[in-house]
């Protein structure tokens, strides 16, 4: 799982026939303190986050369609949950 930030939406007037009926979002991963690494990615939306939410992200073909519960959707990256809070316990 990847540490994400919701960055933006995809509009499509086209789709794949499989993907109708799910949200596609831009999401940037991101590192502990909230500071952007990698590179943007499309997920398909399972939680029902937006814009400014920092989320969960399953980058694997196999969890996005056990998620779904369809074989047929041409997914790679799903997003799982939507993170209310984040800590993190430093000790030196």
């Amino acid at each position: 799982m990847t540490l994400s930030k919701v960055t933006g939406t995809i509009v499509a007037t086209q789709k794949n026939e499989s993907l109708k009926g799910y949200k596609v979002l831009i999401v940037q991963p991101i590192d502990l303190d909230g500071k952007p690494i990698g590179r943007d990615m499309l997920a398909i939306d399972h939680v029902d986050a937006g814009v400014g939410d920092t989320v969960l992200v399953v980058q694997e073909g196999a969890a996005a369609q056990q998620l779904l519960k369809r074989k047929d959707v041409p997914v790679h990256t799903i997003i799982v949950a939507v993170v209310d809070g984040l800590s993190v316990d430093i000790k030196n």
